[in-house]
């Protein structure tokens, strides 16, 4: 299979790097991105790296070909600057490297969103989740997999209401509580993106919360 990537330089995405580095399956993987990723130092030369400007995707469309479009693009709105921004970077970067996606032939996309997202939700995060969704779900790709990951375990975690978080769900789990939020390493959810995107699944196939183990 010939890959795509967006988001490889987040937890997420370099795992996922990783795991199509040793997947047989992967011969060939074009890493979209804005800032140069470290690569895993295993089979390098399945990576072909396109420094981009998702502004500008008349430059760059034409790399988004293959069997598979993979994203786990997103921020934070600290690290974005504001909503605006990230809305930017989450959702209207994400549908337009889909777009060039589909124009392309490419007929799969894995994207990871988030446990909760919904399109009416007052909360921004989770409404912004949800409306990208939906807006990948009107391009009618033969295939859509929506990953829904809960918390997340990242290596190392960059901030501290992050560490607080998982640490309190972690706890909340010991004693029996909220076990559908139990948080999940990174490099499961990338496992699980690689495996999902060789199954023969037609029309929209969303994996929420710990099923998503299920196909590490």
């Amino acid at each position: 299979m010939n890959a795509i990537t967006i988001g490889s330089t987040g937890a997420v995405g370099r795992d996922l790097l990783t795991v199509l580095a040793s997947d047989p399956a992967y011969e060939r993987v074009d890493v979209l991105v804005r800032r140069a990723p470290a690569l895993p130092p295993t089979n390098a030369e399945k990576f072909h790296v396109h420094i981009v400007d998702f502004e500008r995707p008349e430059t760059w469309q034409e790399f988004v070909q293959g069997d598979v479009l993979f994203s786990s693009l997103g921020t934070s709105k600290k690290q974005a600057g504001g909503k605006g921004q990230q809305w930017r970077v989450d959702h209207d970067y994400q549908l337009t490297a889909a777009k060039a996606a589909r124009a392309n032939g490419v007929p799969k996309m894995v994207v990871v969103s988030s446990v909760g997202a919904d399109p009416a939700s007052s909360f921004f995060y989770l409404r912004m989740k949800g409306e990208i969704e939906s807006d990948l779900q009107a391009l009618t790709f033969p295939s859509l997999t929506i990953l829904r990951p809960p918390s997340l375990i990242r290596h190392p975690a960059k901030r501290l209401t992050e560490t607080l978080s998982v640490k309190a769900l972690q706890a909340l789990n010991a004693v029996g509580l909220f076990k559908r939020m139990k948080p999940m390493p990174t490099l499961d959810v990338a496992r699980a993106m690689a495996h999902l995107a060789q199954d023969e699944a037609q029309g929209m196939n969303i994996v929420s919360g710990q099923d998503i183990l299920f196909h590490r």
